[in-house]
């Protein structure tokens, strides 16, 4: 009876246990256990976010470099200040505002016939005469040409076309070889086209062909009107150029002469 009397003392009642002891303490083997796999899944959560972290740069890094065949040239003098932006893998878009209605008209038609696009912009002395902007606006274009080319792995290097515009006829051969050099075979009946000095015709290509490195031939096979024939000159160019400069698959990426290069030296 003095157990019972203990048990049931107001000093200290009686407690039925619902659970033992081992129930609501985990064995240390159990709490290993329970490690064991809570570990692995914080490894693999940390990993993940570290993966998506740098995802995230990697991304970021490559939206601000500029990718594909993208030639960017400044070009300013006392004369002149040129910009010219040419991606040889556009849809033939252009934006060109050189304070020559006329050259404008002509630059649209080797944005359109080549699927260049093509954002020029220039401001030059046409006080004096159209030469300095027509000029200088050229040099610009070749050497974003030559820019855009880079090394000039995989293209075709080659390219011809002749283009017909009513009566005009013009036929052109090119060979982005680096080495510069213009055949001219026009035949421009006037002196201007609208307010438009004709010799500026050749100027341009043979400013161009320098410093892109082009050898280029240009011949007249037939026409009278003067703008047919120029605008049938500059549309041949666009199509031939746009041969030359595109990706030969065949070539496998390899430089298409037998030297193993095609650069100016």
């Amino acid at each position: 009876m003095l157990a019972q009397a203990t048990f049931t003392s107001p000093r200290c009642p009686l407690v039925t246990p619902t659970h033992s002891s081992a129930t609501r303490r985990p064995s240390s083997r159990s709490s290993q256990k329970v490690q064991a796999i809570a570990a692995p899944r914080i490894e693999e959560t940390a990993a993940a976010e570290l993966a998506r972290r740098n995802l995230s740069s990697a991304s970021a890094a490559d939206m601000s470099v500029p990718s594909g065949r993208v030639g960017r040239v400044e070009r300013t003098t006392k004369e002149t200040s040129v910009e010219v932006t040419i991606d040889l893998d556009g849809t033939g878009k252009c934006t060109a505002d050189t304070g020559i209605p006329f050259l404008d008209h002509m630059l649209d038609q080797i944005s359109s016939h080549g699927l260049f696009d093509l954002n020029i912009r220039a401001r030059g002395d046409t006080w004096i005469d159209d030469h300095h902007t027509n000029e200088d606006l050229a040099l610009a274009m070749g050497t974003a040409l030559a820019q855009a080319l880079g090394d000039r792995k995989g293209i075709h290097r080659f390219g011809d076309f002749s283009a017909p515009l009513d009566e005009a006829l013009v036929h052109v051969v090119l060979d982005l070889s680096g080495r510069p050099f213009l055949g001219y075979g026009l035949e421009i009946p006037t002196e201007r086209i609208g307010n438009f000095d004709t010799q500026l015709v050749e100027h341009f290509f043979q400013s161009l062909a320098n410093t892109s490195g082009m050898t280029l031939h240009m011949r007249q096979l037939a026409g009278r009107n003067s703008h047919h024939i120029v605008e049938a000159a500059f549309k041949a160019f666009a199509r031939a150029l746009r041969k030359a400069t595109e990706i030969d698959p065949r070539r496998g990426g390899q430089i298409a002469s037998s030297k193993g290069v095609l650069m100016q030296q």
